[in-house]
């Protein structure tokens, strides 16, 4: 039991840290821009050594061959749409390390035996948490990727994902496998208990 416990909480500990790097960096999209390169993340664009904080205009496109007033109202739902995609991501991202944050605190509560939580399982509820914390950076990432497929990346002819974004799966992949030694430390315990209570 103790060593699905800390299993889940080495994979927590590191999905959290990923969580937090992988939020906090500039290297979801890299992409050539006017000859040089330039990449993004969730808060800010680099092009030509400077970063500047990130805006819904670097995610509108002149894309449209129509009028110039038909253009305009397009560009205008279309920022939109870019600034609130950014905002989702951003807030899955970090409801996601909060998640994942009290998750691990729950994890090394349950290597505790206070009797005051005798009828609480803080493993299931670590176990809880990480799944929560899985589905957030699973929206997080699914929302980041279907926009940048189906819109960003048009924009820009040469570009891919970068080391940023593969972090935020590889998170999702640690706090997964966290949930997962979680809710089989506490169905030892409980198979353990029940065994117990013959």
């Amino acid at each position: 039991m103790y060593s699905f416990m800390g299993g889940g909480l080495f994979c927590a500990i590191i999905g959290n840290i990923l969580i937090v790097v992988s939020t906090a960096t500039d290297y979801w999209m890299q992409y050539r821009l006017s000859g040089s390169y330039a990449h993004q993340g969730l808060w800010r664009y680099c092009m030509a050594n400077k970063c500047y904080m990130q805006t819904a205009s670097i995610g509108a496109p002149k894309l449209f061959p129509w009028s110039h007033k038909m253009a305009s109202e397009i560009t205008g739902a279309v920022l939109w749409f870019v600034q609130a995609y950014w905002n989702a991501t951003r807030a899955f991202m970090i409801l996601s390390g909060m998640a994942c944050f009290a998750g691990i605190m729950a994890g090394i509560l349950s290597f505790t035996n206070f009797s005051a939580f005798e009828r609480f399982s803080r493993s299931f509820a670590a176990g809880i948490l990480f799944f929560i914390s899985t589905l957030f950076v699973l929206l997080a990432m699914v929302i980041y990727t279907g926009v940048t497929l189906s819109f960003l990346g048009k924009r820009f002819g040469d570009w891919r994902f970068s080391w940023s974004y593969i972090l935020g799966w590889v998170a999702m992949l640690m706090t997964f496998f966290a949930g997962i030694f979680y809710m089989c430390a506490h169905r030892m315990y409980e198979s353990r208990r029940v065994v117990g209570s013959r």
